[in-house]
């Protein structure tokens, strides 16, 4: 079997007889059920593959269909002339570079249609082209717009240069309005919803089915589609790994799927981490390693928002289709971008709980906040916190050793990384427990500035409470107050009740006291 890494366009998937999970029942309603029409995916997730299949039934090449679901349900197969853009494969470091983009693409469809209108501004040689088009051929357009909000997030910390890509867009897609009588089918993909754009306020808006459960499934792979497509792929995996085929199919659905994108939905496995997989035979971080989320991290630095949120946080409906007040609640363009999924869904109020999807996620992430919350300066050299030695004390039954290495970070901790005490403190500490999850059981409640966490390992039982400009005395006090300790009492194992004092004065773990 050939994987088809890296290959987005639907006609070398077929001619070439790589995997390919037919999603091709979602062309065909897609095609015969509406008009205008925007998805939301995350990066890498098959948005080009679905517009590159787009593509291709609209230009009636029915021989690429064969043995396909379409072909028991498409009898007419029409061709339309077919316009075709992807803003994803540019830098676009300046203004010109969206105007020039434009004008590219505006220019072959010129150049095809025998016309040059090149003295005129992107929009207007657009409008001409599809008249012209029409004019030609007597057949109606179909627009097809892949990651449109690339310019846009590209350069989300530059507002000015924002808001002109944002004017340049909306004046572009404004043909789309104007020319609603030429036009048979459009559909726009992007990772986010920039509401402000024209395209999704005024006359002839696309219809927004990323949160459509009848389209949940049109991108990523299915349960049922990996059993179905994929069960030779995961049969070589396990057998290369010499485990058996169960316990395989049980370490991919740890690593790569999770994803929902509506509420009470099926799980979606990221496609781009799952066909890496079976090309190498390995349970890499592909998806995570091809981007590293800086503008998020940077964007939690900015706000109020604690890790906690990462793994809990609530949003509503609206939130999730569409907010472009990033630095007010990131949490929407992190579910957009793919690296929260929805876990819970609360009915009464429409309001949505947010997770990490899976652990190649969840990792990836907070391996990238380390270097905003777990480093310090040591004879003025900048180290990252070793995450590996913290966990071998844990294992060992060593209180007092990681508690050194924790009073060592803050000490050390240079004060312009700090900022908000408090909030680095309590971020910081969750990003450490956070992480040591991925090795042992751990357990975290929070409330009010202080922190309670259980940890629990084969042989140890480690029960913390965390306070802020108050006494390790009252942190003991209250682990036995609120019983604490009882779950763990039959266990067998040593129990260590550990109370923590973080001062925001000096920025360091002012006391510690262990018990056990």
């Amino acid at each position: 079997m050939k994987y088809p890494v890296s290959i987005q366009t639907f006609e070398q998937l077929i001619t070439g007889n790589y995997l390919y999970i037919d999603k091709t029942e979602y062309i065909y309603n897609l095609a015969n059920k509406g008009k205008y029409y925007f998805l939301s995916r995350p990066r890498r997730f098959g948005k080009s593959l679905l517009l590159s299949t787009l593509s291709a039934y609209f230009k009636g090449k029915k021989e690429l269909f064969k043995g396909l679901k379409i072909g028991a349900l498409e009898k007419k197969w029409e061709s339309y002339p077919v316009f075709h853009i992807e803003l994803n494969a540019r830098n676009y470091k300046d203004e010109n570079s969206l105007t020039a983009e434009l004008n590219k693409y505006v220019g072959l469809w010129e150049k095809d249609l025998g016309i040059d209108n090149s003295d005129k501004e992107p929009e207007e040689r657009f409008f001409l082209v599809l008249k012209e088009s029409y004019d030609q051929t007597g057949k109606r357009a179909v627009i097809l717009i892949d990651e449109y909000d690339n310019p846009l997030i590209s350069v989300v910390n530059n507002k000015s240069l924002q808001d002109s890509y944002r004017n340049i867009l909306k004046a572009f897609f404004s043909v789309l309005k104007s020319q609603d009588a030429v036009t048979h089918f459009a559909m726009i993909t992007g990772v986010t919803r920039f509401s402000k754009l024209s395209i999704f306020s005024d006359l002839n808006s696309p219809q927004d089915i990323s949160m459509d459960s009848r389209y949940q499934a049109v991108c990523g792979i299915t349960e049922a589609e990996l059993d179905q497509y994929c069960c030779n792929a995961i049969k070589n995996m396990s057998e290369k790994k010499g485990m058996s085929y169960d316990d395989m199919r049980e370490l991919l659905k740890k690593k790569y799927d999770g994803y929902h994108f509506v509420e009470h939905g099926v799980g979606i496995y990221n496609p781009y981490s799952l066909i890496n997989a079976f090309d190498t035979g390995n349970l890499d971080s592909y998806w995570y390693g091809t981007g590293t989320p800086t503008f998020l991290v940077e964007l939690i630095k900015k706000t109020r928002l604690t890790l906690d949120q990462l793994t809990g946080g609530i949003v509503t409906r609206a939130e999730l289709k569409g907010n472009e007040n990033f630095e007010d609640n990131p949490l929407p363009i992190m579910f957009q971008s793919g690296y929260l999924t929805i876990s819970d869904y609360n009915e009464m109020f429409d309001e949505f709980t947010l997770d990490f999807p899976n652990e190649e996620v969840r990792k990836g992430f907070l391996d990238s906040l380390i270097p905003t919350y777990l480093t310090c300066r040591v004879d003025g050299v900048l180290q990252r916190f070793n995450i590996s030695g913290f966990v071998k004390d844990v294992l060992g039954g060593k209180p007092d050793m990681f508690m050194q290495r924790l009073v060592a970070l803050y000490a050390n901790m240079d004060y312009q990384i700090v900022g908000d005490a408090e909030l680095y403190f309590h971020n910081s500490l969750s990003l450490i427990f956070m992480l040591l999850g991925f090795y042992v059981r751990v357990e975290r409640h929070t409330s009010n500035g202080r922190m309670d966490i259980e940890v629990e390992t084969p042989d140890n039982v480690y029960i913390f409470e965390c306070k802020i400009d108050k006494s390790v005395e009252e942190a003991l006090e209250q682990i036995d107050e609120k019983g604490y300790a009882v779950p763990f009492s039959t266990s067998g194992k040593k129990i260590f009740k550990i109370g923590v004092n973080f001062s925001t004065k000096t920025r360091c773990i002012e006391k510690y006291l262990i018990e056990g």
